[in-house]
Parts: C-alpha cells; structure tokens; sequence
C-alpha cells in the first residue's frame, strides 16, 4: 500500500469510528470540504502534514496516533 492510500483508509476509519461525515470532519478541523474529499476519494495522495495535523485535531487524536495505525507499516517504497 502506498502513502496516499493509507492516510486515506485512516481517515475514513477515523470517521465511522467517530461517527463523522467528511462534511462535519471539515466543519470542525478547518480543512475545506473539498480538500477532504478529494484525500478520501483518492484524487489527492499527497496530503501535507499541515493538512492531516489539522485533520487530527478534527479528530481529538495527535498525529502519533494517526499513525500508529497497522495501515501505515510496511508501506511500499514511493522512489523507485
């Protein structure tokens, strides 16, 4: 899995868990509507850490814990 995809997972599972929409998720982080739903829909792989920090607020959670996740070991190499 690369980068993109699982910062993407996380924050779709971070938003069932906590009973979140993408619309309120935004509301509450300070992320625009239409950043988060192109992070969650895959069109942007390339979050910046400013961008998943302010997610993480969101979410009550530091960025430690966003990604102590299992999504983010073993991640495939992104320069080839």
């Amino acid at each position: 899995m690369r980068i993109g995809e699982a910062v993407r997972q996380r924050i779709e599972e971070l938003c069932q868990q906590q009973n979140l929409t993408v619309n309120k998720l935004s509301n509450i982080s300070g992320v625009t509507q239409s950043t988060v739903n192109n992070i969650v829909s895959g069109r942007n792989r390339s979050a910046t850490i400013s961008t998943i920090k302010k997610l993480c607020d969101g979410f009550g959670i530091t960025i430690q814990e966003f990604f102590e996740s299992d999504l983010f070991f073993d991640l495939e190499q992104e320069v080839k």
